[in-house]
């Protein structure tokens, strides 16, 4: 009997510290979105969002762009790096980000991409890979407030040095209920590929991983 209310109180409290763990993630992740600190930097690193069928960058790409645009002409890193999409193909995310970047007058040799992913953790290893070819450590990573916590962990994991930049730090603009979920989805894609490497069930995983990357 013993034993089995010793059990009973470690699985309480294995699940109280595993719900306090989340939720100080979830805290993360709002904290980071709601602060801009981006500074000096080798590059600037714009995550792929969604391209519009006639190959016109959607909302979140255009201000993602826009915003990387801003931080170079403020003189915090001297070139872009588009991520995201399929590799040489004319309307994936980062050859659309170049070309919108090239329209805002970013000098083509200044616009690097790092194509080839579809989804955040192969971006950062697309953009490490990039960074590596020229000796590029530090980064300015520019994405939607409630990713940028997601995306600056992937690429510390490729050891880079990671200065977040979200696209607005109001994030107070999006409805408490659907801030919550975003958050919580975005805990899930942090939590999801440590669940792979611990053996989890590849459905189970394969699951979180086509929520996380869902649309709104």
């Amino acid at each position: 009997m013993r034993i089995f209310r010793y059990g009973l109180l470690t699985i309480g409290f294995l699940g109280i510290a595993s719900l306090l763990g989340f939720a100080f993630l979830c805290f993360k992740i709002d904290y980071y979105g709601r602060r801009d600190l981006a500074q000096q930097a080798d590059a600037i690193v714009v995550l792929g969002a969604a391209v519009l069928p006639d190959g016109q960058p959607g909302p979140d790409l255009m201000v993602r762009t826009q915003h990387a645009v801003s931080l170079y002409r403020a003189g915090l890193a001297p070139r872009l790096i588009c991520a995201g999409g399929v590799k040489h193909d004319p309307t994936s995310a980062a050859a659309v980000c170049r070309s919108v970047a090239a329209s805002l007058d970013v000098a083509g040799e200044a616009i690097f991409l790092a194509d080839g992913s579809s989804n955040t953790e192969e971006d950062a290893h697309r953009v490490a890979m990039v960074m590596g070819q020229h000796g590029w450590r530090t980064a300015i990573v520019v994405s939607h407030p409630l990713h940028v916590y997601r995306a600056k962990l992937f690429l510390e994991q490729e050891g880079l040095t990671v200065h977040t930049s979200p696209t607005t730090t109001d994030v107070d603009r999006i409805d408490l209920p659907w801030r919550s979920y975003y958050i919580i989805r975005e805990a899930v894609g942090i939590l999801w590929p440590y669940l792979e490497e611990a053996g989890f069930p590849p459905d189970w995983t394969a699951t979180l991983q086509k929520w996380v990357y869902a649309g709104p």
